[in-house]
């Protein structure tokens, strides 16, 4: 099955601080992971693939819909971004690695990037948690939340991540 991705690129950028002119493929790939790593955790594989489904078939309707459209989409938007932030200044050719700097503009520090992640993180965990909820006192409409078996990722109901505890 192709690569379904739950937002599109655009959604990314109207709804966070990317400028419109950021190139798509340079996106893409932190969607692609942001989507596969964090949204299947909380979802679990078998809810993660019946949207899959759902949106291929151009089917995705009324509850699943509104899963998607009112709780995912939303934690998809900040994980990606949150995902894509510490890599935006660098490029891979074939010269090697390389960091971006603009002739009329201040890079900024390592914990600049460091703050708007973690921010990117708290508004991706507070919907996340929206979600869990969701998922938690509707699962009778969303059979596949606990049908998950063998090497199935189990859906997460904590998304909660305070640090190591020593």
């Amino acid at each position: 099955m192709a690569q379904v991705l739950f937002i599109k690129v655009q959604d990314l950028k109207k709804n966070t601080i990317l400028d419109g002119n950021v190139d798509v493929d340079k996106l893409l790939p932190y969607i692609k992971l942001a989507q596969e790593i964090h949204i299947q955790n909380f979802l679990g594989t078998k809810l993660y693939e019946a949207l899959e489904t759902k949106i291929t078939g151009d089917t995705l309707t009324g509850d699943y819909l509104t899963l998607v459209n009112n709780y995912i989409q939303p934690a998809l938007i900040h994980f990606a971004m949150m995902d894509y932030l510490p890599f935006a200044a660098y490029q891979v050719k074939n010269a090697g690695v390389f960091k971006h700097i603009s002739e009329n503009a201040e890079s900024v520090t390592k914990n600049e990037v460091d703050y708007l992640v973690n921010k990117e993180r708290e508004f991706a965990e507070y919907y996340i948690r929206r979600m869990i909820d969701y998922l938690s006192f509707n699962n009778n409409l969303f059979p596949e939340y606990n049908q998950n078996s063998n090497e199935d990722v189990y859906p997460d109901k904590d998304n909660l991540f305070n640090g190591w505890v020593l």
